[in-house]
């Protein structure tokens, strides 16, 4: 059988043993488990990697228990505003979608945008009408509600701070989700998508839908998700640069995203992780942070799942 493989992530941050009680731990890996083999079993019936990343990247934003779709926090404003895309390694083909609202499934959006816009990346208004004219489903405000994000937004909501979902201060980790794969016939995808920031103003978008820094894929190197502070990713241009490192110097996948996590990131003050995947089918889970919640499937092995800090590597 030709080698197919899929990683996921559901966010990084300050997130240890001591922060999870046994029953959320047990939540989480049990999402992220059910997440990882449905974008599997795409793979194992010859479907494509673009196919298996928007999959396993819907189940992630149909949970509450993730900060994408249905989990998504609350702005300044007390609203839900999303950010997503989609890359295809074999075209280089993209679609994004950012500071959207009542959208159901983001990532549904991020790849109608990839495969039947012009365009790579639309926002607001104009990707919402976009998205009425493709048909795609929109859910009403109580649908994104959820207690603990209502709770953790009314804790800042009269103040201008903004709150990451790995603020050390919060008890439960919530952040963005992703999906790389690696298909039958060679062709690598990667799919993001985040609800952002806690408290968030002026339609702050971070670093999911643009293209190069969440959110990369090219057959000639790797697929990469990644998760953290936005802002940090953005500067560093962290997905593409894990492509660079493999396409001009030569690193090998887990060099590549160590240099950029461990090193660069850590360097400036980034906290996050990533997800990689190349076409040799490995996989990379490489994170600064306390933890990372992931799961990666390859070749009928069975499906490793983790959170805490003990073990970041598919090797």
């Amino acid at each position: 059988m030709k080698n197919i493989s899929i990683a996921i992530h559901g966010g990084a941050g300050t997130i240890t043993r001591d922060s999870l009680t046994t029953e959320q731990d047990r939540a989480y890996r049990a999402a992220l488990e059910e997440a990882v083999e449905a974008g599997y079993r795409v793979l194992e019936k010859g479907g494509t990697a673009v196919d298996a990343v928007e999959v396993a990247v819907l189940y992630l934003e149909d949970t509450p228990l993730f900060n994408a779709g249905k989990g998504s926090v609350f702005t300044k404003e007390g609203k839900h505003e999303m950010d997503a895309s989609i890359m295809c390694g074999k075209t280089l083909g993209a679609g994004a979608a950012a500071g959207v609202r009542s959208i159901k499934n983001p990532v549904k959006l991020a790849r109608a945008v990839m495969e039947l816009s012009d365009h790579v990346m639309l926002s607001g208004y104009g990707a919402e009408e976009f998205a009425i004219n493709h048909g795609l489903e929109f859910a009403p405000e109580k649908y994104f509600f959820d207690a603990f994000r209502y709770n953790q937004w009314a804790e800042v909501r009269d103040s201008n701070i903004f709150m990451l979902d790995h603020t050390e201060n919060v008890d439960e980790k919530f952040g963005t989700v992703g999906a790389v794969a690696l298909d039958k016939d060679g062709n690598l995808a990667a799919a993001t998508s985040t609800g952002g920031m806690t408290n968030k103003r002026y339609n702050r978008i971070g670093d999911t839908p643009i293209i190069g820094s969440g959110n990369y894929a090219n057959n000639k190197t790797c697929a990469v998700s990644c998760t953290g502070h936005g802002e940090y990713f953005m500067r560093a241009v962290v997905a593409y640069d894990v492509s660079c490192l493999i396409e001009y110097k030569g690193y090998s996948l887990q060099e590549a995203c160590d240099e950029v996590v461990m090193q660069k990131l850590v360097a400036f003050g980034g906290e996050g992780g990533l997800i990689a995947v190349n076409t040799a089918g490995d996989i990379a889970l490489p994170f600064n942070s306390e933890g990372m919640y992931r799961a990666c499937m390859k070749n009928g092995e069975q499906p490793f799942v983790g959170i805490y800090k003990e073990w970041n590597k598919a090797n």
